[in-house]
């Protein structure tokens, strides 16, 4: 290793900054330089966890170690409000809710039922710590679009301050990462493992139902900026399982659609279609991750990373 270390970016400050102030609203960014880097960083992104990048399901080398090894330079990020960058700038309440560990099972497409594991899945179904290791790995994630406004803010001024970089992304960070793009030039390309949310051109306004992860409508002018780097969404196994990761599915495809027929370049890829079988959403961290990773450098060396 040459250099890691880390640094906030972004925020505001509350109150008079010269008697009694508040430094809040900004992001933390964990970095690593291998010796002989390549020139391409890439930017990683989950909005739940920053972990979900350093192991996989099992304990084992993560996906950051990976892309290490490959000699890519890492930035581990965590948003405004959440992880090591918690101090925000409104008030906002944590509530325990009982009934989030079967609601990440269900999330995750671990199996139909709290507990039983689909067939053949890239997760250790015999080994009960490797559930609640997941299950304690977690972050409030405050999913609304105004929150991924605001962190996307701060997210773009840490691009901006480490340059062209590849986001790579997972669940609602794909999201996010989209509209980093819109406001920094320094976004390269973009990397969505599983993204439930959307932009689409203001004249599609009303086509789709709301929530959580937008969609998002922008003008023409503003959506054309995510004709111009290339972008790879990719999924894991039984989507089919799953109504709204279905729709998911399914709206990642109209994404792509209209990103393209603008002369754009997403691609879609299903793993099960690169003959990996047994992924999660969080197909990174299964434990067939580093053939994950194999096709991800295949991807940025075709998109000249």
């Amino acid at each position: 290793m040459a250099r890691q270390g880390s640094f906030e970016a972004g925020g505001t400050a509350l109150g008079d900054t010269a008697t009694s102030s508040l430094s809040c609203d900004h992001g933390h960014v964990e970095y690593q330089i291998p010796a002989n880097a390549r020139a391409t960083r890439l930017f990683l992104w989950h909005s739940s966890s920053a972990a979900v990048w350093q192991r996989n399901w099992a304990g084992g080398e993560g996906f950051q170690m990976k892309l290490l090894r490959e000699g890519y330079p890492t930035y581990v990020w965590d948003g405004p409000r959440v992880g090591r960058a918690n101090w925000g700038c409104e008030a906002y309440d944590y509530a325990p809710a009982a009934g989030r560990d079967q609601g990440n099972f269900g999330a995750w497409r671990l199996g139909p039922s709290f507990g039983t594991f689909h067939e053949g899945i890239q997760f250790p179904a015999d080994d009960p710590d490797a559930l609640e290791q997941a299950n304690r790995a977690r972050y409030q994630e405050f999913d609304t679009v105004a929150n991924a406004q605001l962190e996307t803010d701060a997210a773009a001024v840490a691009v901006d301050e480490i340059g062209p970089s590849v986001l790579l992304t997972n669940s609602a960070g794909g999201f996010r990462a989209l509209l980093t793009r819109l406001k920094s030039d320094n976004v390269a390309g973009i990397v969505a493992y599983e993204n439930p949310g959307y932009i689409f051109p203001e004249s599609m306004a009303g086509r789709h139902r709301t929530g959580p992860f937008g969609p998002v409508y922008v003008s023409d002018e503003e959506f054309a900026r995510l004709t111009e780097i290339p972008i790879q969404i990719v999924w894991g196994d039984y989507i089919d399982s799953s109504e709204s990761w279905t729709d998911f599915y399914e709206l990642s495809q109209e994404f792509a659609q209209v990103v393209n027929d603008r002369g754009g370049r997403v691609e879609i890829l299903r793993l099960r279609d690169a003959g990996l079988e047994g992924n999660t959403h969080i197909p990174f961290a299964d434990l067939n991750n580093q053939d994950v990773a194999e096709l991800l450098f295949q991807w940025l060396d075709a998109k000249g990373f």
